[in-house]
């Protein structure tokens, strides 16, 4: 497993692996890697960058690396569903790219996007859980968007049974089985009713939120610490779709997610509160 620095990590314990210090531009941390390797899953990414450029660096740049590092290893890419839409923003371009990368592999392959991803260890969502415990669950004024969400103990699942049983090299998606996904409203509900709290529906103005974008985009490039939030990502967070489309790989694997959204809401916020994030 590559990992970038010793810290102890929640999410690591119990897991019984040889860790190796580095990330996608070490070339000989990646050979030592890789050495030997049958399989590959590469779940590695940049979400949040400094530059626009950076994206590219790291998402398109360090796969083709790890890709040429094992040529015969089975090679499975997780990606996002923000591959399906590049020209929101250099992010998903980098995840679109990253998988044509892979789609050229001479060796057996997989790639399998993701929708947003939740559960016990992640830090993105952990800002939203908090908003909804101090009674306010923001969203996005105007936009009728959809979501599908998975719980991360059901992704992993669902990635152990592709390496296992592999189906025919393509690009495949997965989420938690819901059709058509979830409002922004489904969400605050659900996660209200997990944290013990109705929390109000803030609906954020989009000239609002790509005001505070744009602030965000300053302090990165000024050197502080790097902001989610970008203009770019102010486009991604009101594109209109972001559920499943392709249920093949479900079908394929037979794969029948663990957990939905409310208990799944449920058990993270325990766990937020067990490490005394919440």
């Amino acid at each position: 497993m590559l990992v970038r620095r010793w810290s102890p990590l929640p999410s690591l314990e119990g897991i019984a692996a040889d860790m190796v210090l580095g990330d996608l531009s070490d070339e000989a941390a990646l050979k030592r890697l890789v050495a030997g390797a049958d399989a590959v899953v590469h779940a590695a990414g940049l979400i949040k960058a400094r530059r626009p450029a950076d994206f590219l660096t790291v998402n398109r740049d360090g796969t083709a690396l790890l890709s040429a590092l094992a040529p015969d290893a089975r090679f499975l890419l997780l990606s996002s569903l923000a591959a399906r839409e590049p020209q929101l923003s250099p992010y998903a371009a980098s995840k679109r790219a990253a998988e044509e990368v892979v789609a050229g592999r001479s060796g057996p392959w997989l790639t399998v996007r993701a929708p947003a991803v939740y559960g016990p260890g992640d830090r993105e969502t952990l800002a939203y859980f908090r908003s909804v415990a101090g009674g306010l669950a923001p969203r996005p004024k105007g936009a009728d968007a959809r979501l599908s969400l998975i719980h991360v103990a059901d992704l992993a699942e669902a990635l152990a049974l592709a390496l296992n049983q592999p189906p025919p090299p393509s690009i495949y998606e997965i989420d938690d089985g819901k059709e058509g996904g979830y409002s922004y409203r489904d969400m605050a509900r659900l996660a209200g009713e997990a944290v013990g709290r109705r929390a109000l529906s803030l609906a954020i103005p989009r000239p609002v939120m790509a005001l505070l974008a744009r602030v965000n985009a300053l302090n990165n490039s000024l050197g502080g610490s790097v902001q989610i939030l970008t203009p770019d990502k102010v486009k991604e967070i009101f594109h209109a779709d972001w559920t499943v489309h392709d249920r093949r790989l479900a079908g394929v694997l037979g794969f029948h997610p663990g957990h939905d959204l409310a208990g799944g809401f449920r058990e993270t916020i325990l766990w937020y509160r067990r490490q005394g994030w919440l």
